[in-house]
């Protein structure tokens, strides 16, 4: 496995390789757990060669404590990459990504970035589009691969990527999942014993609107789940949608003839938790 944390050396490198060599490539920003090997693990099967990178990128967090306290494990993440076999790891300092001007910059999503995530995070967006993009063109690869955790990114990225003209392949993964179904998060690890526990009702709820959703219209589901989180002491709920999966925007009346999807953000404490579930 190889290592650089230079531009120029991971570039020359790819170079260097024989003439038609597939590349995937995952970016992450570590503290992995098995989503993130899940998602390596499939990028292997269809490619001759896979990248990972590691960077917690500043210009994505709209609150400075979020950044500092981003758990970062360097050492366990490159002996787990080791472990599988990974070909090439990125770990740049935000210095070399953004060379002393760590400023996003800015993107039109088509409104993409206007729903849920967008809507609690300022910016955020921006912060991601400019990274991945970043990555896409330091690395050139041919496939790249996102979890559907984050869902809204995938669908953003996906944009990114045809605005932008980049003849990169954008695969989505399913949601990875603890055995209580909790999704994989690196936030995980920072839960408190009590708000752990609590945490898999998130599941639990999304997979009983799944059920409803054919029975019941959006709004009555909408407050079910309102009221389901009021019983929770230890869950806060910051927003439950649902909404189109192709234009994110909400939706009041259904047409089975468009593809669903809820999203919900949770807090545990300070603890921020996203989900979602095809509907």
């Amino acid at each position: 496995m190889l290592v650089f944390a230079k531009i120029k050396s991971i570039q020359e490198n790819i170079k260097s390789l024989e003439k038609g060599t597939s590349i995937g490539f995952v970016p992450t920003m570590g503290a992995l757990h098995k989503g993130h090997l899940s998602l390596i693990e499939r990028a292997k099967k269809e490619n001759d060669i896979v990248v990972v990178s590691i960077f917690v990128n500043p210009t994505q967090f709209d609150k400075k404590e979020d950044l500092i306290n981003y758990p970062k494990t360097i050492d366990q993440d490159l002996t787990l990459l080791k472990k599988i076999n990974c070909d090439i790891v990125f770990t740049p300092t935000a210095d070399e990504i953004y060379s002393n001007n760590i400023k996003p910059q800015l993107f039109n999503f088509d409104g993409l970035e206007h729903q849920m995530e967008g809507r609690f995070r300022e910016g955020h967006f921006d912060g991601v589009g400019t990274i991945v993009k970043y990555l896409f063109e330091i690395i050139s690869p041919h496939k790249a691969y996102f979890g559907e955790k984050d869902f809204q990114q995938l669908q953003i990225i996906r944009k990114m990527v045809r605005k932008n003209h980049i003849s990169i392949k954008i695969i989505g993964c399913p949601i990875y999942r603890e055995e209580d179904g909790l999704a994989m998060s690196s936030r995980n690890s920072r839960l408190s014993k009590e708000h752990r526990k609590a945490a898999p009702f998130i599941y639990k709820t999304l997979k009983q609107v799944k059920n409803q959703f054919g029975t019941k219209n959006v709004l009555e589901i909408t407050k079910w789940v309102e009221n389901e989180f009021k019983k929770q002491p230890l869950l806060k709920l910051e927003y439950f949608e649902i909404a189109n999966e192709e234009t994110l925007q909400p939706i009041k009346n259904k047409d089975f003839k468009q593809n669903y999807r809820a999203f919900i953000a949770i807090f545990a404490d300070k603890i921020r938790l996203i989900d979602n579930i095809s509907l």
